[in-house]
């Protein structure tokens, strides 16, 4: 068999660097599938351990301005995670009602659906399909789920319990954990690099919050107004349930789509009427996503869509809807952190 001869420029290695380079990248994949395997195992307990380190990150510059105003950080700490877990139960209980009422006229739903499957039984008879063989084309929505979903509520609730301890815990001792990440480091160059990310990551994610909320919080009103003008049912139930998964990238607004349809086709008395909400909000939601949102953060926040896209898919399968709701962040700390280890050559 001929041998590849190297690119013009290049030196053609030897068979012992080849065997290196080999091992090298062996290596590096192996350890790539460890950690992914370690994470997607361990995801129960790294979970809330995650989600705790990023909102408290976030929350630290808030931390900071209160203990410079003579605030303990216990205190403030203290403070931050009863108003997180008071805010986090309010939006809870805002969606709860909607979607106990939406459950509540499935039976609805499904009688109004088998209209649509009269109409399509008819057009079968007019083809020639036996209607008597052919599967049911809409099935008909049940309540069978409630008690299993309900038996699932308990590691949530245990894990959410778990989230506060520690965002507790990790708020109060920031500043020394910090202090120590940074000493761990020999040189005066590593420590200042170490310390240069740690203050972006800090910069970046507390403006990443702060600006996406505002945007959502935005959002949520104008999918509130949205079922208030076309009458649906728990508006503000509806622009909690909005904004909240607008934090969730691309796939956020789709599944509020949904929902408002399913809300509309239920309550409206036509299905051009029910499908109304659904509609305006998916223009309110193309609007904010095509000018808004990159008008605010497109400078500050530059991040590839497709970059977007591998994230949440990736934390999604690896950590369900709470990884969903970390893939930003975490790809905002990952950019950080590649860009001061590996900067870019001047062009």
């Amino acid at each position: 068999m001929p041998s590849i001869k190297p690119a013009d420029g290049e030196e053609e290695l030897d068979p012992i660097d080849r065997l290196r380079l080999i091992s090298t990248w062996s290596i590096a994949i192996l350890a790539i599938l460890g950690v992914g395997a370690a994470l997607y195992l361990a995801r129960e307990p790294l979970v809330p351990v995650v989600t705790a380190f990023v909102v408290g990150v976030m929350l630290s510059p808030a931390a900071q301005a209160l203990e410079e105003h003579k605030v303990p950080r216990l205190l403030s700490a203290t403070l931050m995670v009863l108003f997180t877990a008071i805010l986090i139960g309010v939006v809870v209980a805002l969606i709860a009602s909607p979607m106990a009422d939406l459950a509540g006229r499935l039976p609805q739903l499904g009688a109004k659906l088998q209209v649509l499957e009269d109409s399509w039984r008819r057009l079968e008879l007019s083809l020639g399909v036996n209607p008597a063989t052919s599967s049911p084309v809409i099935p008909a929505p049940g309540l069978g789920w409630v008690p299993t979903t309900l038996g699932y509520l308990t590691v949530p609730v245990t894990g959410f319990i778990y989230f506060l301890v520690v965002l507790l815990l990790f708020i109060s001792w920031w500043p020394d954990l910090r202090r120590q990440l940074v000493m761990t480091f020999a040189s005066r160059d590593s420590r200042l690099k170490a310390l240069k990310i740690l203050n972006e990551v800090e910069a970046s994610l507390a403006a990443y919050l702060l600006t996406v909320s505002c945007i959502n919080v935005c959002v949520g009103a104008a999918g509130g107004a949205i079922a208030w003008l076309t009458g649906l049912p728990f508006p503000f139930g509806l622009g909690a349930l909005a904004a909240t998964l607008n934090f969730i990238p691309i796939v956020g607004p789709i599944l509020m789509i949904v929902v408002l349809a399913l809300v509309g086709l239920v309550t409206a008395p036509s299905f051009g009427a029910g499908l109304l909400p659904a509609a305006l909000f998916m223009l309110a939601v193309f609007l904010e996503g095509q000018f808004i949102t990159p008008t605010i953060i497109g400078r500050r926040l530059e991040i590839n869509n497709l970059a977007v896209i591998l994230s949440l898919l990736f934390w999604t399968w690896m950590w369900g809807p709470v990884g969903a709701l970390l893939a930003s962040p975490l790809l905002i700390v990952g950019l950080i952190v590649r860009e001061h280890l590996r900067p870019d050559e001047p062009s």
